[in-house]
């Protein structure tokens, strides 16, 4: 009976201690926590592809208006003498070509892509061949007031595109004399042209407006144009003659040339401003003395030769060459390998062999 009770009380307890007590605190595991999801970063928005439509082949920059780019520039014959200064609308120039007239003065060509946006442009002066040789490269509508009779020949010869208001009446609607130049300047030194007036009355005249299908103008541009290696250029001067010479003065803070001229600052008569060009551009050909009056013949068409370009405060030497009549003038680094512009503005300065600038 003992053994029995005995047997009893072990099955027993071992019973309870596999149930265990239940005020014992029962174990659980805390939860791991929660790990806070990094934020995906944000994509950087793809920029859209620049439309080429939509850039200017003159300095690279986004343009205006629709077809824009397509249309034939307009170049514009400007006066450089001291007595017709200041010119007026030169600063809005896409590119400035600038080369000896007659006995030391010198003439500039103003090439615009667009006239949206221009004020007055002049005083508008007389054509020469190597003038229309410019124009012809940029498949550029001309204007001009006069010119030589070597320039009306060539005209004729080479079918420029010249809307003249001396010897015709055709485009009277776009020059007019400006009562204020002819009193203050001269009667030579007052004609004008506008914006206005070319996008007002162009429509009105049957030659073409645009680029042929296919054209292309070869020039790169990229947003920093400063060139490898180049020598340091706060300061270029480029002598054309005894009567004129050019200075290029860097500002770093705007990262152009500011230009002066006899002596003083280059300025737009509409603003009052000072010309400032990203890119200046130096090239030396043979300019000689034809007649009496000192005009001259400028090589350019199916010529080459050296020079200079300065962007960004640097400059490097450089070759051109221009193929034939209605090739543009083609820019490459010693080496051969095609020049790159800024973004920007160019001034070409087309000075004598026997010259050379200096730069600091």
């Amino acid at each position: 009976m003992k053994r029995r009770l005995l047997a009893l009380g072990l099955v027993l307890v071992m019973a309870l201690a596999a149930c265990g007590s239940p005020a014992d605190p029962v174990p659980s595991e805390s939860p791991a926590p929660t790990a806070t999801p990094t934020p995906a970063p944000t994509p950087e928005p793809t920029p859209e592809p620049i439309d080429p439509e939509k850039i200017n082949p003159l300095t690279g920059l986004p343009l205006a208006g629709e077809g824009a780019a397509s249309q034939r520039p307009v170049a514009v014959m400007l006066n450089n003498i001291k007595a017709a200064l200041p010119q007026q609308g030169n600063s809005q120039a896409d590119i400035l070509y600038e080369a000896l007239a007659e006995g030391g003065i010198t003439r500039l060509l103003g090439v615009y892509q667009s006239m949206e946006g221009v004020g007055e442009v002049g005083s508008v002066r007389s054509s020469r061949p190597y003038y229309l040789e410019l124009a012809l490269g940029l498949d550029a509508i001309y204007l001009h007031a006069g010119g030589s009779e070597a320039a009306y020949e060539n005209i004729k010869k080479w079918n420029v595109t010249a809307l003249d208001c001396v010897r015709t009446t055709a485009y009277s609607a776009i020059f007019w004399r400006d009562p204020e130049r002819r009193r203050n300047n001269g009667y030579e030194h007052s004609v004008l042209t506008s914006g206005d007036a070319i996008l007002e009355h162009f429509p009105e005249y049957s030659f073409r407006k645009d680029h042929e299908a296919g054209y292309h103008l070869p020039y790169t541009f990229a947003e920093d144009g400063t060139p490898v290696d180049g020598q340091t250029a706060n300061v270029i001067r480029v002598p054309f003659s005894n009567y004129k010479t050019g200075v290029f003065t860097y500002d770093p803070e705007r990262g152009k040339y500011m230009v002066e001229e006899y002596g003083a600052p280059f300025v737009d008569g509409n603003t009052g401003e000072q010309l400032a060009m990203t890119n200046v551009v130096v090239i030396r050909t043979s300019c000689k003395a034809i007649d009496d009056y000192g005009r001259m013949r400028v090589d350019l068409s199916g010529y080459d030769g050296d020079g200079w370009f300065a962007c960004g405060g640097k400059a490097v030497p450089i070759r051109w060459s221009k193929a034939d009549l209605n090739d543009p003038i083609l820019y490459t680094l010693e080496d051969g390998t095609p020049l790159t512009f800024g973004q920007g503005n160019s001034y070409v300065n087309i000075i004598p062999l026997s010259n050379d600038i200096t730069v600091e």
